[in-house]
């Protein structure tokens, strides 16, 4: 399995020096966000079609899974990417190297290198589940579980997507808060979704062996801290709070951060 492994690290690589050059030929790395989905997505794929005597159902389960997950939401960011421009978080992190004609050097260690090894640690279960799932063999009950709940996870994060794109669509909602919907429950439904998705996509892995589940459980874990305390909530929060004040503050009392709750005044009733 180490082999095989070791040559999906060799497609991230190559795909990640590619990404690269195009990031710096056109002077901007935040197309990387729709590759963070799209590339775990490519990582099964890839774990899939060189299973040791060919997937079995298991194998093909997890795949699908994490593909389903990973290439809607890469095109969906990517799609943001284009309508949007470059991400202003990335812009504020490589300010300094772009000034000093670091662009670069920094693009390639600070951000693609980087969120590359992130990336494969956080698909870890995906990869481990599809090279080490028997062949052939009935699902077992506990990758039926995972993937309910991922279908939990895939729900909130692809309605939460559609209904906080719709809300922007509309001219008469720039500087609003979204609170209607999965957004009424969670502050972020995209985020928990993720969580769900992944925590599902890990016990599928576990049905192999929990082995293979001890192995690779950092990657859940990693994505559930990155999600509440690193990138995800607590980041975009704070430009939020400055963007849109009091209505998002008011919000912030009354709703969930990440798992979906009743309005704080109906819990109150």
């Amino acid at each position: 399995m180490f082999e095989l492994l070791a040559l999906n690290a060799a497609i991230l690589l190559v795909l990640v020096l590619i990404l690269w050059a195009i990031s710096v030929r056109i002077n901007d790395v935040s197309f990387i966000d729709a590759f963070w989905g799209a590339g775990m997505g490519i990582l099964a794929v890839a774990s899939w079609l060189h299973v040791p005597g060919g997937p079995g159902a298991l194998a093909t389960l997890i795949m699908a899974m994490t593909a389903a997950w990973g290439f809607r939401l890469g095109i969906y960011l990517f799609l943001r990417w284009r309508r949007e421009g470059e991400d202003k978080r990335y812009r504020m992190i490589l300010k300094k190297d772009r000034e000093a004609g670091r662009f670069a050097q920094a693009a390639l260690t600070r951000v693609w290198l980087m969120q590359a090894v992130l990336l494969f640690a956080v698909s870890s279960p995906a990869q481990v589940g599809i090279l080490a799932s028997p062949q052939p063999s009935p699902i077992p009950p506990l990758a039926w579980a995972g993937l309910a709940l991922w279908g939990v996870g895939v729900f909130f994060e692809w309605v939460g997507d559609w209904q906080l794109a719709r809300f922007k669509a509309e001219p008469a909602n720039h500087g609003k808060v979204l609170d209607t919907g999965l957004w009424r429950y969670t502050r972020h439904p995209n985020y928990f979704g993720d969580f769900c998705a992944w925590w599902g996509i890990w016990l599928a892995c576990a049905a192999t062996g929990w082995e293979y589940a001890a192995a690779t459980v950092i990657g859940p874990l990693f994505l559930s801290f990155t999600l509440t305390r690193w990138s995800g909530v607590t980041l975009l929060e704070k430009g939020l709070d400055r963007s849109k004040g009091e209505a998002y503050a008011a919000y912030k009392r009354r709703t969930s951060a990440f798992f979906p709750l009743p309005p704080r005044n109906e819990r109150r009733a």
